[in-house]
């Protein structure tokens, strides 16, 4: 009877991890092994797009790139791992309850935007957090120029000055001429608990988002946090109101749920802590890859972040040493030094940063066209060939 290394989660950490797998397997001449994928959707979702328009494209399709490299796809959402039994249980596309055995797990399950417990805020915010989410929100915008003319209806508010945040506030004015016309007063707000505009990402990147966000007219309500939401705007926790009718989502991250249910330790956020070979600690069989894993990238007191670039990377090192594992041949530790940012900064351009200290290298349309390469390029699974795709997830490869 075939092992079996079941990873659950289809994004970049699950995907990289099946496909290094399936190369480290190759490498063995190794049939003995199974690999199999339990995620809803035979899909890659480029989750670092929804800030985009047209966001029911940014999905890649997987079923011709398993088939290509001998990885099993299952459809179904997993809501119980249990460790002690190697066995996993997941609900299938028709409801239906199953389980699934293995001798080795990945965790890869992602994370969520985690909202608190505000007034209004699940029936008037809208995310753009999951692709359904996203679309919805695509949707709003769009109905909005069947609206009457108005200060409420023209302001956007975004509840975060994160990453996520900044992006999506700074593409804002541009799509919302598109849609209410290019002379509609817009107004894009971010609020966001920091001291300082862009504080969250440090002092560094912090002038040009301030040169970027004067430029594009979105506007900062710094030291200041959503007490809650209605259909026509927020409160602030100072009493300030602001009218708008539409309020975005960005803050609150946190690894799947399902990272509760393996005995381990976590971090704030909620992240499995593996070791250098990316096993969780104090566990034999499971391994951890993409958000899930509080993985340190070297030896500075740096860990992952929650982005593609490091779970792309992890991937490829949770698949090739949980194969190594099972082979009886020497993991090959993770590591990560190089640390770069690529934020979009809507019309404005973008910036590029490199290290931990977020040194600024390019800036506006130099940088623009870099982050549309990752974006466009970069960040999507390789081509339905099985050589290419298996030459591609060694974990060896340099990150530039």
């Amino acid at each position: 009877m075939k092992q079996h290394i079941l990873i659950v989660g289809a994004g970049f950490g699950g995907v990289w991890s099946a496909l290094s797998a399936a190369r480290l397997l190759d490498q063995h001449g190794r049939s003995d092994v199974a690999i199999s994928v339990l995620a809803p959707q035979a899909e890659l979702r480029i989750r670092p797009r929804f800030y985009e328009p047209q966001v029911h494209q940014m999905k890649a399709p997987l079923i011709d790139l398993f088939n290509a490299v001998g990885v099993n796809f299952i459809q179904g959402a997993a809501d119980e791992i249990d460790v002690a039994g190697k066995r996993v249980r997941y609900t299938d596309a028709s409801g239906q309850r199953s389980s699934l055995a293995y001798d080795r797990l990945v965790m890869a399950a992602g994370s969520k935007v985690l909202r608190p417990d505000l007034d209004g805020i699940h029936e008037h915010a809208f995310d753009v957090d999951q692709i359904e989410s996203a679309a919805r929100l695509e949707q709003h915008l769009k109905s909005l120029a069947s609206l009457p003319d108005s200060p409420a209806r023209n302001t956007v508010v975004v509840a975060g000055g994160g990453f996520t945040g900044i992006e999506t506030a700074t593409e804002l004015p541009g799509r919302l001429r598109a849609i209410l016309g290019a002379d509609a007063a817009v107004r894009v707000i971010i609020v966001d608990r920091g001291a300082k505009i862009g504080a969250a990402l440090g002092e560094g990147i912090s002038p040009t988002i301030i040169e970027a966000c004067e430029a594009l007219g979105v506007e900062w309500r710094v030291n200041a946090s959503v007490a809650s939401v209605d259909a026509d705007g927020v409160t602030l926790a100072d009493g300030q109101r602001i009218d708008a009718r539409t309020v975005i989502w960005t803050v609150g991250v946190r690894a799947s749920a399902l990272t509760a249910q393996v005995p381990a330790e976590r971090d704030p956020q909620g992240r499995l802590h593996v070791d250098r070979n990316l096993k969780v600690k104090g566990q034999d069989h499971v391994y951890a890859a993409g958000d899930v894993a509080y993985a340190a990238t070297d030896d500075q007191g740096n860990f992952a972040v929650m982005s593609c670039q490091h779970a792309i990377v992890l991937g490829r090192h949770s698949g090739n040493n949980v194969a190594a594992d099972l082979l009886g041949v020497a993991p090959t530790p993770y590591s990560q030094p190089k640390y770069v940012t690529c934020l979009d900064l809507g019309a404005w351009g973008a910036v590029y940063t490199e290290g931990w200290d977020r040194q600024v290298k390019l800036l506006q349309q130099e940088a623009k066209e870099l982050k549309t390469q990752i974006n466009t390029t970069w960040i999507y699974p390789p081509a339905a060939d099985r050589t290419a795709a298996l030459a591609a997830a060694d974990p060896l490869i340099p990150i530039a």
